[in-house]
């Protein structure tokens, strides 16, 4: 099918935004021009060609350990580099 192409101007664009997406969709290209000058293309969406990935195709390849939730311990810092100017004990 040999897809058809038109040129609209902003202003129109948006009064009549839901017709050019409806014309988009049955296969027609739409130009949209600010002051004569191309600017913008509407177009229809492809459908997704490939196919859906499996449910578990991950499985036993990721592991999340028991504490994983636990609380992140305190953080010390007297670790902190005492040559850093942006170190800051807030102490």
């Amino acid at each position: 099918m040999e897809s058809m192409s038109t040129t609209v101007n902003i202003h129109d664009a948006k009064t009549h935004f839901s017709r050019l997406v409806e014309r988009a969709e049955h296969g027609e290209r739409i130009t949209i021009a600010r002051a004569g000058r191309p600017v913008a293309m509407l177009v229809a969406i492809e459908p997704e060609t490939r196919p859906p990935r499996p449910i578990g195709m991950d499985r036993g390849k990721i592991l999340i350990h028991d504490n994983f939730d636990d609380p992140l311990p305190e953080f010390d810092f007297d670790l902190e580099d005492p040559d850093d100017p942006l170190a800051s004990d807030p102490r």
